[in-house]
């Protein structure tokens, strides 16, 4: 029988329904970041740069991107024989055919996946941050402290951690209590959603609660292994991690990437981020074209001016188009003459000649005000946009548009056109 040390287990099944229509086709973990990677790329180069060769992907929704993306796991070095990285969608069984209804039930249904590997550790991870981390420390970590759980945690400013699962600890660093969300935190150890197990101690924590509706490691898994007396120890974390969960997290997360002195950089030579890359030509700048404080992805051809901002692969802008503040993904073509402040556009949108987005004041977002805030102007993947259009700010576009469904060539600011139907 194989019998491996520590394996993963990568949870990337989620919607990720605060990036609005970002996701609406696409799992969160799919979704572009850095002009070339995707956000999974993160964790499962963190996997392979820590020793870690065997990654179980638990997909769910809109996997197909995902899949497609993973392939045989050739970009990460996790094409192998024995182990490497395998897509572990949700299957028919013969009773108690079911979605994954919570983060420990999705590991629940892979109880045999797991076992077919005999490891004596278990890490799980979330498909949906963006960090580097050496899981080889926090196992030796956890193999010192003889742990049963070991959950990462970062410390966080006290008036924010009314916002995340929360570990208490002793003076060498054993959790004695957690609260979910806590009005009155005790401590500020945020819960980083990232944690070893002991198989032998998950698998039982598992079995025991397989009936908890959503059965969730938060909710169920940790407090049970807890009640049960099994050491639990916080791993402290100080190094970059963000949670790319809203547009404006995910906003900031892509514009730190261009800062003068990243504080994440992508260039590092002893921890580099892999990805699935296909072949593009180079960049092309024309004469006319300026380019400031900007990541350009291959492929890519600018004949207008682009500041600040973060240009997927393949894309074209055109000429006197400038671009500032903004993310533009994979695919996209946008016209001459336009301007955009602050826009996050998706992959393979065609934005015509003239078009100004981001003008104007800011007002709330009329449909999804926890959505589409800061300022930020959203358009979904696919979308057209016909010539001459101005759109303001904290609004969002999704679909095939055509002139008709503007008032005045304009949509105002806060406001939401989606015509792509509730497919």
């Amino acid at each position: 029988m194989v019998k491996k040390e520590m394996i993963a287990m990568l949870l990337a099944g989620g919607q990720g329904s605060r990036l609005g229509v970002l996701t609406s086709k696409v799992a969160k973990p799919a979704v572009s970041f850095g002009g070339k990677y995707r956000i999974i790329d993160f964790p499962l180069s963190n996997c392979i740069n820590s020793g870690v060769d065997t990654v179980g992907v638990l997909t769910q929704y809109q996997p197909l991107r995902l899949n497609t993306h993973i392939g045989i796991g050739i970009p990460w070095d996790l094409d192998r024989n024995i182990g490497g990285v395998t897509v572990l969608p949700p299957y028919e069984k013969i009773n108690n055919t079911d979605w994954y209804t919570g983060t420990a039930n999705a590991i629940y249904q892979n109880i045999d996946y797991i076992d077919s590997f005999n490891p004596e550790y278990v890490l799980i991870l979330s498909g949906d941050h963006i960090y580097k981390m050496d899981y080889e420390v926090m196992l030796d970590f956890h193999k010192q402290n003889q742990a049963e759980c070991t959950i990462a945690v970062m410390p966080v400013p006290m008036e924010e951690a009314k916002r995340f699962g929360i570990m208490i600890t002793d003076e060498n660093r054993r959790i004695t209590d957690f609260e979910e969300k806590p009005a009155n935190p005790r401590s500020n150890l945020a819960s980083m959603g990232i944690y070893i197990f002991n198989w032998k101690t998950l698998r039982e924590a598992l079995i025991a609660e397989e009936d908890q509706p959503g059965l969730d490691f938060g909710k169920h898994i940790i407090p049970y292994c807890h009640d049960n007396g099994a050491p639990m120890f916080a791993y402290e974390f100080n190094g970059y991690w963000k949670d790319v969960g809203t547009l404006n997290s995910y906003w900031e997360a892509n514009m730190e990437l261009i800062d003068i002195v990243p504080e994440f950089n992508l260039y590092e030579e002893y921890w580099k981020i892999y990805t699935r890359s296909e072949a593009l030509p180079p960049q092309y700048y024309s004469a006319g074209s300026v380019i400031e404080k900007s990541i350009v992805g291959e492929g890519t051809e600018i004949y207008g001016e682009v500041y600040n901002s973060v240009i997927g692969c393949g894309v074209t802008i055109g000429k006197g188009t400038v671009i500032r503040d903004s993310i533009i993904m994979n695919n996209t073509a946008i016209g001459d003459n336009c301007e955009l402040n602050k826009a996050i556009v998706a992959e393979n949108v065609e934005i015509g000649n003239n078009v100004r987005l981001g003008i104007g004041d800011e007002v709330e977002n009329e449909t999804d005000p926890h959505i589409y805030n800061h300022g930020i102007v959203c358009i979904g993947e696919k979308t057209i946009i016909p010539n001459g259009i101005t759109v303001g700010k904290n609004a969002c576009i999704f679909g095939v548009t055509t002139e008709a469904d503007y008032e005045n060539n304009a949509l105002a600011s806060g406001k939401t056109l989606n015509k792509a139907g509730e497919e």
